[in-house]
């Protein structure tokens, strides 16, 4: 098993693919440029403009903050305006947002079609993590104070140690249990398994 604990001080903000915007990626597999299986990142959302295509990729967008989102899929309106509530959609049909009332901040996971599964849930309390055989869970916090009990991390925290987790860390996972996460307030979850 592996896990990584993923800083949101150390992500570097990086313009869109289409230069629209700004977006910090927490993780991907593989890492680096636009061949991964999967990838999550939280992007700023600032004002109303195209979004950027990814061929065969399908996307899951959770807004994590500000009212939400009117996408325009392929000519077809989305009224993503429930916080925390996932929203699916293909990444390779022209998507346009406006936004509803102000920035926004949103979680997107872009995934491989026919390749990778993605699995996305908003949880409130207490999980524990498990990736399956050959994948991968990635959990983020989105309030300051949640802690991964007992986390088992490649040599830099003893297994047993409660590693603290505030808004925007995230946990990575493979191939099997990081520990259990509880959280002072609401994370999202995000499971990745081969098709």
């Amino acid at each position: 098993m592996s896990t990584r604990i993923l800083r949101a001080a150390d992500r570097t903000p990086v313009p869109w693919k289409n230069g629209g915007g700004l977006t910090r990626e927490v993780a991907a597999a593989p890492a680096g440029g636009d061949g991964f299986d999967w990838r999550v990142s939280l992007a700023d959302v600032t004002a109303d403009g195209p979004f950027s295509i990814f061929p065969g990729i399908d996307r899951t967008l959770t807004v994590v903050e500000g009212a939400g989102m009117d996408l325009v899929v392929g000519g077809e309106h989305h009224i993503v305006d429930e916080p925390l509530w996932p929203h699916d959609f293909p990444g390779d049909r022209p998507t346009d947002g406006f936004l509803l009332s102000g920035p926004v901040v949103n979680l997107n996971v872009m995934y491989r079609r026919g390749r990778t599964r993605a699995e996305t849930a908003v949880v409130c309390g207490t999980v524990r993590l498990m990736a399956p055989r050959g994948g991968a869970v990635l959990a983020l916090s989105l309030d300051d104070g949640a802690v991964l009990d007992g986390a088992v991390l490649h040599g830099a925290v003893l297994d047993g140690t409660d590693v603290r987790l505030d808004r925007y860390d995230a946990v990575l996972a493979e191939d099997g249990s990081p520990g259990v996460l509880r959280t002072m307030g609401q994370a999202v979850v995000i499971t990745f398994s081969d098709v």
